[in-house]
């Protein structure tokens, strides 16, 4: 019994476990009488005999090596299972699913930038997608020499020629070197079609190829956000009605931009009055001692007392519309 024992094969079977490998090649090339074939979802079984393609699987399932397989390998039909003659074969397994892989700069990229003569460091973060596009080439070129191909040798190989597509493409037709991000789209799109005409040499494809995110040197950061805060102050009177609307669309709750409102209204109100003494010469309107009250004389204020604007003579406010006299 010992000795029939060991003329069956156990099954062969590829579990992946969610290891990244996209093809794995069976190590026990001696496939015996019994033995049985399990192919799962996502998953191409190729049967090789001295290096040469004998049959493709691609329908997932449990089958018996001698009645489901060995009748439509190309060169193995008439092979008849013995207990002293077992099929002296490889079976390798094709990962099918497109894989996802997360990818950044090793190092920082060096950008021609104008008033930079040593260019401007920048580092780049993205994903690529990847699948395996051609069995044959594959074949060729990778399973001959390797037992196994993860997603971790695509990355290697795409990671040693990025930082040069990189500043190939962001070089391109002007690109605002500070702003890289709005046309992050674009370079991505240019990168993959260079990387996919690569990696299909392997019998690989790169499906999609993002880039999420630029990273710029602290200083390059911080003048950013100098530039945005000004950008902000320029537009004062915009930022104070967005956060009015806001504060209305939260249902004048008093917290967050409401309580903000609150403080910039009253700030408004105390420049207001001081505007108001300013019209009157600093006395008080009606003690009548010093000063003119507007609308008397003929001339009007000096600054509009509705949102204290210069008047410069003018009977309204050319800001707000208001009657000055």
């Amino acid at each position: 019994m010992g000795f029939l024992k060991n003329q069956f094969s156990s099954v062969i079977e590829w579990n992946e476990n969610g290891s990244g490998v996209l093809f794995y090649k069976f190590q026990n090339q001696e496939i015996k009488k019994g033995s049985r074939l399990i192919i799962r979802p996502g998953q191409d079984a190729i049967f090789l005999y001295n290096g040469r393609v004998e049959g493709v699987f691609v329908e997932d399932g449990d089958y018996d090596i001698e009645s489901d397989i060995i009748p439509f390998l190309t060169t193995l039909k008439s092979f008849k299972f013995g207990f002293s003659t077992p099929l002296r074969a490889e079976v390798l397994f094709i990962n099918t699913k497109e894989l996802m892989v997360k990818w950044g700069t090793k190092n920082a990229i060096n950008l021609p930038a104008p008033g930079l003569p040593g260019g401007m460091p920048i580092r780049a973060f993205g994903a690529f997608n990847c699948r395996v596009a051609a069995h044959d080439v594959l074949i060729e070129k990778l399973a001959g020499i390797r037992q196994t191909y993860t997603v971790g040798d695509v990355k290697e190989r795409i990671i040693a020629s990025l930082d040069q597509l990189l500043m190939s493409w962001i070089s391109k037709e002007g690109r605002d070197m500070f702003n890289l991000q709005a046309d992050a789209r674009n370079i991505a799109k240019g990168i993959e079609s260079e990387l996919d005409a690569d990696m299909r040499s392997l019998g690989i494809a790169i499906s999609g190829f993002t880039i999420e995110s630029f990273s710029y040197p602290e200083e390059i950061r911080k003048m950013q956000e100098k530039a945005a805060a000004q950008s902000m102050v320029g537009d004062m009177n915009r930022y104070t009605q967005i956060a009015a609307a806001d504060s209305i669309g939260k249902g004048g709750s008093g917290t967050g931009m409401a309580s903000d409102m609150v403080g910039l209204q009253m700030g408004m109100a105390i420049g207001q009055q001081m505007v108001n003494q300013m019209n009157m010469g600093g006395a008080n309107p009606a003690s009548g001692a010093q000063g003119q009250p507007a609308g008397q004389g003929g001339q009007g204020p000096k600054f509009c007392p509705n949102c204290g604007t210069p008047t410069t003579g003018m009977k309204f406010c050319g800001n707000c519309g208001n009657q000055l006299y």
